[in-house]
């Protein structure tokens, strides 16, 4: 079975459905949420009532790490590991295309994080830290570790970290590639049109198309 790497990918915007994987897949993920309550009147009682205010949204929690010096040449774009880890820091950027229809303020994207078929979430990324750990005698920094913090922008009804194999997230399909794929066959096989494989090849990175792997899961984005 083929390696799957974890990737995140803008949904909306500028840089809709390009995506950015991570150089080395992450060692755990954390999910959290909390609900408000508040203590209400207890009528002389020792434990007060609670009342419910409202629930916050779901929070996942992932730290990636970035060592260029650990990459195949083939793989390795530059020594500079920022190369890797700056297109990360543009998804909590404003973009200007995604305004808000009253205030005419843009905002960040939304984006989704996966890893296979079996993991991924929908949200906006909250906060980013960044540690460099490892430097070339020229000061060029090659190794970094990113801590990443992304909140739920789903339906509230919908749980994170769900099975992608079994549909994409709003207008996509996720495929998983088999022995003797292409891109025209899978474009033709899901859009009607072998002619679309460039919207596939787009949304997956994939600058390589003859490359596919079988099991290997590609987001097919569907109008």
């Amino acid at each position: 079975m083929s390696l799957s790497k974890a990737f995140l990918i803008p949904l909306e915007g500028e840089h809709a459905n390009q995506r950015i994987e991570c150089l080395f897949n992450p060692n755990e993920l954390s999910l959290s949420k909390s609900n408000q309550w508040s203590a209400g009147p207890n009528g002389a009682k020792d434990s007060p009532n609670r009342e419910f205010g409202g629930g916050q949204p779901i929070s996942l929690r992932v730290q990636l790490f970035f060592d260029t010096q650990g990459l195949p040449p083939e793989r390795r774009r530059s020594l500079d590991v920022r190369e890797y880890t700056n297109p990360i820091w543009k998804l909590m950027l404003v973009d200007k295309t995604l305004t808000n229809d009253t205030t005419k303020n843009g905002r960040p994207p939304k984006v989704r994080f996966q890893w296979g078929l079996m993991t991924f979430f929908v949200g906006v990324i909250t906060s980013i830290s960044q540690q460099f750990s490892l430097f070339l005698p020229n000061g060029l920094p090659v190794r970094a570790t990113l801590d990443l913090t992304l909140e739920q922008a789903t339906n509230e009804n919908e749980l994170p970290m769900q099975n992608a194999s079994s549909g994409g997230v709003g207008g996509e399909q996720v495929w998983t590639v088999k022995d003797g794929d292409t891109l025209a066959w899978i474009a033709h096989k899901i859009l009607g049109d072998a002619g679309k494989w460039r919207r596939i090849a787009e949304a997956n990175g994939l600058t390589k198309v003859r490359d596919l792997v079988a099991g290997q899961p590609l987001v097919v984005p569907v109008d």
